[in-house]
């Protein structure tokens, strides 16, 4: 009885010791994974910072790269562009006003500028009331049969289809040159504020100069040697011509 007793005791504290050490391998091997764990997040937030400090590092690079590649303008080459910018602006808001700062020929120019719009208006008007006219004609004749009104502007027309027709063709072509002496008259303004700058880009940037032509100066030409006696000087006065482009 008591061999027997003493074999379920120790059955059972081997039992309970089994039980009483699971936990404690338990924690001994969470311990290496947690570490590992910590382990890894750790290098990959240093990894993040890495690249984080690379991108600010590059965008400093290229900031520095930037700035050594900018140009500064000097007050002279400042004003000499707001100069040469200025003219184009006028001339868009008010045409010929460009020219006149430009100077030069402006007083050339700015008569032949408004002579364009002047004879663009009175193309625009003569097409303009000959379309109208045409129009009521035509709309006559169709609503009444063809037939020729009392008071028509077009009485060398004859009356029938063929007449009508007539009409209709140059009523479109009416309205077709109205509307293109509008295209023309805007094209006209920005021809005339093209010129404003292309003028004022050569007076202030490029240096063209107005001393244009050929020079006459008195000179010393150098004689070629000859036999003879009286020749005292190798030097004869002449004339130098000079052309400048």
């Amino acid at each position: 009885m008591n061999r027997w007793l003493v074999i379920v005791l120790l059955v059972l504290g081997t039992v309970g010791g089994l039980h009483a050490q699971e936990p404690d391998s338990l924690r001994r091997d969470t311990i290496p994974k947690m570490a590992d764990t910590l382990a890894v997040d750790t290098a990959g937030r240093q990894a993040d910072e890495t690249r984080r400090e690379r991108r600010q590092r590059e965008r400093r690079e290229r900031e520095a790269q930037e700035q050594k590649q900018t140009v500064f303008k000097d007050s002279a080459r400042l004003a000499l562009e707001a100069m040469s910018v200025r003219p184009w602006k006028q001339s868009l808001m008010v045409p010929g006003w460009g020219q006149i700062t430009n100077g030069g020929w402006w007083w050339l120019k700015v008569p032949v500028i408004y002579g364009g719009f002047v004879g663009a208006v009175l193309v625009f008007e003569f097409n303009n009331r000959y379309y109208h006219d045409v129009l009521r004609e035509a709309q006559y004749r169709i609503n009444n049969n063809h037939a020729i009104p009392p008071n028509t502007k077009f009485p060398y027309l004859a009356a029938g289809s063929q007449a009508t027709d007539r009409l209709v063709a140059a009523k479109d072509y009416y309205r077709r040159n109205r509307d293109l002496t509008v295209l023309v008259t805007v094209g006209w303004w920005g021809i005339q504020a093209v010129e404003a700058y292309v003028t004022s880009m050569l007076k202030h940037r490029w240096d063209i100069g107005d001393d244009l032509g050929f020079r006459i100066s008195p000179t010393l030409l150098q004689q070629p040697p000859t036999s003879l006696t009286y020749q005292h000087s190798p030097y004869a006065i002449g004339l130098k011509v000079g052309f400048r482009f």
